[in-house]
C-alpha cells in the first residue's frame, strides 16, 4: 500500500492587533511598544479600513506582516462598527486581537490634569464628564476584549514590557547588544553604554607576520586571546554584562552598545569583540557586531 504523503503544515494565521481603550490610558504608548519589535501600526483610523489597509501593507511585505492599528471614538459616527468589524475579520482568515486599556477614574485625571489637555469627548463639560461619556461608549468592546491591561499602576516603561511580553517573540524580549571595535585614537564612541580599554594586551602590531593582518584573522585573534590575561578578562566581562542586560530589559532598553577600544581598532578590540559577541550569542542574546575602525590603518 502507497502511504498518504504527509499534509504540509498548516501556516500560521496573519495576526492583527486592534488596540483600543480610554484616552489616557496608554493608547499610543502601547502601540509605539509594537512598532519597537517590528510591527507595522497604523493610528486612529476608522474601523472600516484595517482589512484594507492590512492587504494594503502585505501586498507590499507579505502575509506575515504584523499589523496593528489604534482606534478610538475620535474615528466619529464610523467607531460605532467597530465590534461588527472584528467579529467579521475573525470570521476571516486572520488571527484578530483586542487589546482594550484602561485606568481608573481618577489616575486618568491626574493624566489629563498634568498634560493640561481636555478630555476629547468632554465638550463643554469637565474631564470627568468626557471619560465617564467615554466609558460607556466603550464597554462593548471591553467585554469582547481579548486582553485587556489597567494601566492605573503602569508608567510608560513598565506598559511597553507588558506589550513586549504579551505580543513579542523571545528574540523581542531580549536586549539586541552592538558589539563596537574602535581605536582610542580616532576618538572614543559616543554612543557606548558601556566601554573596555584592551590596550593592556600584547599588541600584534609589534609582531612583523600580524602587523598587516586584522583581528578577525586566525592569526591574530589566537595571539591576542592566548595571551595572559585575556581568556580571563573575556569571561570575566561577559559575567559582568549579564545582570547589566537584564537590568536594561526590565526598564524596556531594548538596544545596549558595549564599545571595546584598542589603540587603533584593528587587532586587539577586533578579536576580543568577536570572542564577547560568541559568548554571548552563546547565552542567548542576540548580538551584532560593528568594527568601526576597521581598515583605516
Amino acid at each position: 500500500m502507497t502511504p498518504t504523503p504527509a499534509s504540509p503544515p498548516e501556516a500560521e494565521a496573519p495576526e492583527i492587533i486592534i488596540i483600543t481603550g480610554i484616552a489616557g490610558a496608554g493608547r499610543e504608548t502601547a502601540a509605539h511598544a509594537l512598532e519597537d519589535i517590528g510591527w507595522y501600526v497604523v493610528y486612529n483610523i476608522a474601523p472600516q479600513l484595517i482589512r484594507r489597509l492590512y492587504d494594503l501593507q502585505a501586498s507590499t511585505s507579505g502575509r506575515d506582516t504584523r499589523f496593528a492599528v489604534v482606534t478610538d471614538p475620535r474615528s466619529g459616527p464610523f467607531f460605532g462598527e467597530l465590534p461588527e468589524i472584528i467579529r467579521q475579520l475573525k470570521k476571516q482568515e486572520l488571527d484578530v486581537r483586542l487589546v482594550f486599556l484602561d485606568a481608573s477614574e481618577d489616575v486618568l485625571v491626574r493624566r489629563f490634569d498634568s498634560v493640561r489637555r481636555p478630555h476629547p469627548l468632554q465638550g463643554e463639560e469637565g474631564v470627568i464628564e468626557g471619560l465617564r461619556r467615554e466609558a460607556d461608549q466603550l464597554e462593548p468592546l471591553r467585554r469582547m476584549a481579548d486582553v485587556v491591561i489597567d494601566t492605573s499602576n503602569l508608567n510608560v516603561h513598565q506598559l511597553a514590557i507588558r506589550m513586549r511580553e504579551t505580543f513579542g517573540t523571545n528574540e523581542d524580549r531580549t536586549v539586541t547588544v552592538n558589539l563596537l571595535s574602535f581605536g582610542f585614537k580616532y576618538g572614543v564612541p559616543i554612543e557606548a553604554d558601556h566601554m573596555a580599554d584592551v590596550r593592556f594586551l600584547p599588541n600584534p602590531y609589534w609582531v612583523p607576520e600580524l602587523r598587516e593582518k586584522r583581528g578577525v584573522d586566525k592569526e591574530v585573534s589566537d595571539f591576542v586571546l592566548n595571551a595572559p590575561n585575556a581568556r580571563e578578562f573575556v569571561d570575566k566581562y561577559v559575567d559582568a554584562l549579564l545582570p547589566v542586560l537584564r537590568g536594561y530589559s526590565e526598564e524596556n532598553k531594548q538596544f545596549a552598545t558595549v564599545a571595546i577600544g584598542c589603540t587603533g581598532g584593528k587587532h586587539r578590540s577586533v578579536a576580543v569583540s568577536e570572542e564577547v559577541a560568541a559568548q554571548l550569542r552563546r547565552l542567548g542574546h542576540s548580538v551584532r557586531v560593528r568594527h568601526r575602525d576597521l581598515g583605516r590603518e
